[in-house]
């Protein structure tokens, strides 16, 4: 046996040593040979690659459909508030992130859960009495997409199952699916303005149910639940002991004559991770700024989920440090008048698209409380020329380039969703262009099974 001593690198008069010792059996080791393996490449995309799917990317990219040449593009599909630039952000906003910037302060790394200040500045903004937090609470994150990933982390094991709204925002089924986590959709209903099927949403419970989804104000319905429907959906999670998930990425984004509760709010003893952002409210989604906020009343997550938080925020080292530099600004200055300007805007051209929508034969629109959207019901009955939404929307981007995103991608077909945050001028022409198309194809009782029968 030969013994070989090495140094390795240290600190001090005393390196560490490592002794190491080798077995001489008189053979050379060629390099590059491993003993009953024979090289070969076999690169292979890993599992969870595999299993990571987004039905409206897999939706949108299938739609081979160009629009008409003679009239312009109307995008209502991507629910980005910039795209159009009619919804700038606050001065206010911009200059906190200039001088922070400026300042070279906040070029290095923070703490992968965010600075202990500005979790403290999240904390206060949302603290109320109903609904303490203090910084520990905290987790910031690399946008709110990021935080629902985390929380889905923490909470589901893989062989497990959460429940996800029916219409839903798509995320939710392709990050579960990705860590190997079964999804249970349970219904809303539209002609109760998308509130809960609380009695399927029950009966999905199972002793394998990690945690309930809840999404208020909803992408993609652009409803707000009350006060006594939240209470309802409490008291479901309390009896099964199921903790929430809280997408309140919308939150306060609703319209003046409706009222927004967080979940957290009315809740005595169930756990909730309520995910918010700068995204929608700050109109800012591109700096990927979100967070957890952490609502434990009895101690029932207790310091186990909070470890297990901080353990996976580690995995990127926290959100961008010039924009948590500039957060407790943002949330603390940003001019109250600039978010009754933003919603005062959606809200007109949400009343103006319900309004035109509702008067076109064949489409009923659901009206919305807050939010960026609004979902359409397709009377399919009365098109019977296209076999579901998915052909109805091509066919609208072929004839009239408008761009509306299928229901099916929210997994609710005969549906489609149109987004509000694009110029009035837009919303009108994009809705006297669907009127002109829905008058095209539609089939009144009688017309629609004469040509059922030609078929």
């Amino acid at each position: 046996m030969d013994s070989y001593l090495i140094q390795m690198n240290g600190h001090g008069d005393h390196a560490p040593m490592l002794d190491v010792h080798l077995k001489n059996t008189g053979n050379t080791i060629s390099p590059g040979k491993v003993k009953g393996r024979k090289p070969r490449w076999a690169v292979r995309a890993s599992e969870m690659s595999k299993k990571t799917f987004n039905p409206v990317r897999a939706i949108v990219d299938s739609m081979k459909v160009e629009p008409n040449p003679k009239k312009a593009m109307i995008s209502l599909s991507l629910g980005d508030p910039t795209v159009f630039g009619n919804l700038p952000t606050n001065d206010e906003v911009t200059r906190a992130v200039k001088e922070v910037l400026d300042s070279g302060q906040y070029n290095g790394y923070a703490p992968s859960v965010g600075y202990q200040s500005c979790r403290e500045a999240v904390a206060a903004y949302y603290n109320c009495p109903e609904a303490p937090l203090k910084a520990q609470d905290v987790i910031l994150t690399s946008g709110c997409s990021q935080a629902i990933e985390l929380a889905l982390a923490v909470l589901a094991n893989p062989g497990q199952n959460i429940l996800v709204p029916r219409p839903g925002f798509s995320l939710y089924k392709t990050l579960a699916l990705s860590m190997g986590i079964e999804v249970k959709l349970y219904n809303l209903l539209p002609e109760k303005a998308w509130e809960i099927d609380l009695e399927h949403l029950e009966s999905l419970v199972d002793e394998k149910t990690a945690c309930l989804i809840v999404n208020n104000p909803s992408n993609p319905c652009g409803s707000v639940f009350n006060k006594s429907h939240l209470q309802e959906i409490l008291a479901v999670a309390s009896r099964q002991c199921v903790p929430i998930l809280a997408d309140e990425i919308y939150g306060d984004m609703v319209f003046a004559d409706c009222k927004y509760e967080p979940i957290a709010t009315l809740s005595t003893n169930v756990p909730i991770l309520s995910c918010g952002g700068l995204a929608k409210r700050w109109l800012v989604p591109g700096w990927r700024m979100g967070w957890i906020l952490i609502h434990d009343r009895r101690d029932i997550f207790g310091n186990e989920i909070r470890d297990g938080l901080l353990r996976l925020s580690q995995r990127i080292l926290g959100p961008c440090t010039i924009v948590q530099g500039a957060l407790e600004r943002i949330l603390h200055r940003t001019p109250p008048e600039f978010y009754h300007n933003t919603l005062s805007i959606l809200k007109s051209n949400a009343d103006l698209c319900y309004a035109a929508l509702s008067a076109i034969p064949g489409l009923q629109p659901v009206r919305p409380a807050g939010a960026m959207y609004l979902m359409v019901e397709i009377e399919m009955e009365h098109f019977p020329e296209f076999e579901n939404d998915v052909e109805f929307t091509e066919r609208l981007i072929s004839e009239q380039s408008v761009f509306c995103l299928p229901a099916t991608c929210f997994e609710y077909p005969n549906f489609f969703r149109v987004v509000i945050t694009v110029p009035e001028e837009m919303i009108l022409e994009a809705c006297s262009r669907i009127q002109e198309f829905c008058e095209m194809h539609y089939q009144g009782a009688e017309g629609a099974q004469d040509l059922e029968c030609d078929k």
